[in-house]
């Protein structure tokens, strides 16, 4: 159990907050043996109550062999936290995994105070960051789905009502019905509408493919540091923050090539997340989609993060979810700036055998400040030559991507791999 005074931006108020003031609130993870996913320190949970305007004043972690059907964390633990709600001053709590109707419904009770899952969380934040009419249907949609497993928790004060001997119903159950049947519509009304952007952005994608344009898209963990590789690689001004899913919405722009004299579509798309809800992610199928669809992925990886192996693990798995896990990659590893001159890589440009004997070149850059820049231009363009030079089918196993029988941490000049090495990571 730790204090916490950290402060982030405006976002959703769990709880009512003082004098306009962001929520408090105390987060909460929990531990359920191997399989499980559980972050002991709670940063990653920090980090989005910051991106949605709360102010996590107090950390608890609890170990469990399985969730408690009714508070989830169990009766002894939840009075914990009622003692660090009350110490605190709290207006609500996150929870690190996702909660049942019931388990959020029992909590709140007993709290007192507002109770979110990491996916509320997550849907909330999307919420407030989608800017194109494409983004706000697919997060609208998403929470609407979302929303619509919890309505006995939203309508607890009209649930079903004895009617008389042998009889049930009343007006809660006709409330709850009807609000279920409003969700229903507006859900297939933004299905309907999603399905049109999608042929929109087909439209859009076979007008590249018939100019022959070369298509690659930015893809990592959010807060890798995507968008500030976009706008120094296309001089764009996507907007850029030190917070997870700063940008949602994909943005296109052209770069040119010096190297071939030819230009390439960039994309910098949605970054990804642990835990990523399975609806959102079925939500933004439209414009994961750009991933699925490109011919060449920049996989932007935070080279200073201490969690580098399990979110580089998580992309490459939502990759393969979404039907992008066989485009070609180039790993990008950002951020060398806040590398130690102990962790920094030997060479800024190497390769790494990855699955089936592929092999995937990398990238050591400072998006910030530019170093190594001119060595991922050179390895984008080494992919544009490769994919002219082989059919479509066999440009993943171009000589320059596949090149089989090295030693799966080092390449000919004995660069080891940063996912298992220190010394060229972080």
């Amino acid at each position: 159990m730790t204090d916490d005074t950290s402060q982030g931006a405006r976002g959703p108020q769990l709880g009512g907050s003082t004098h306009g003031e962001p929520p408090r609130v105390i987060l909460v993870g929990v531990d359920f043996g191997r399989g499980s996913s559980f972050d002991p320190t709670l940063d990653e949970l920090a980090l989005l109550a910051e991106s949605a305007d709360d102010i996590p004043v107090a950390r608890i972690t609890a170990r469990r062999k399985a969730p408690d059907p009714a508070l989830f964390v169990g009766s002894g633990k939840a009075d914990e936290i009622k003692e660090l709600v009350l110490a605190h001053r709290a207006q609500g709590v996150l929870f690190d995994q996702a909660l049942s109707p019931a388990q959020q419904r029992n909590l709140e009770r007993h709290l007192g105070v507002g109770v979110a899952d990491r996916t509320a969380l997550i849907l909330e934040i999307f919420a407030a960051r989608a800017k194109s009419h494409e983004g706000k249907l697919q997060v609208e949609l998403a929470r609407l789905q979302y929303l619509s497993t919890r309505l006995v928790r939203r309508w607890s004060h009209l649930e079903r009502q004895q009617g008389g001997t042998g009889v049930r119903g009343g007006p809660g159950e006709s409330q709850i019905e009807l609000d279920k049947r409003m969700i229903g519509e507006r859900i297939k009304q933004v299905k309907e509408r999603l399905v049109k952007v999608k042929k929109q952005r087909q439209t859009q994608r076979k007008s590249r493919e018939r100019s022959g344009t070369f298509r690659v898209s930015l893809v990592g963990y959010t807060n890798a540091g995507k968008s500030t590789l976009f706008n120094a690689l296309v001089k764009a001004d996507t907007y850029v923050a030190n917070q997870l899913f700063a940008t949602l919405d994909t943005t296109t722009r052209s770069m040119y090539l010096q190297q071939v004299d030819a230009s390439v579509s960039l994309s910098d798309t949605v970054g990804f997340i642990r835990d990523l809800p399975h609806k959102l992610v079925e939500a933004f199928q439209a414009t994961l989609q750009e991933a699925a669809d490109a011919d060449l992925l920049l996989h932007v990886i935070d080279a200073a993060s201490p969690l580098l192996r399990e979110q580089f693990e998580e992309v490459q798995r939502v990759l393969h979810e979404i039907g992008a896990g066989d485009v070609p990659q180039v790993q990008v590893y950002n951020k060398l700036d806040r590398l130690d001159v102990a962790q920094r890589p030997d060479s800024l440009v190497d390769e790494i055998e990855g699955e089936r004997g592929v092999r995937t070149p990398r990238v050591f850059v400072s998006a910030l400040g530019g170093e190594g820049l001119d060595a991922l231009r050179d390895a984008i363009a080494a992919a544009l030559i490769a994919s002219r030079d082989a059919p479509e089918e066999d440009f993943e196993r171009d000589a320059r991507f596949n090149r089989p029988g090295l030693d799966d941490n080092a390449d000919e000049t004995g660069s080891k791999d940063p996912l298992t090495s220190p010394s060229s990571s972080a």
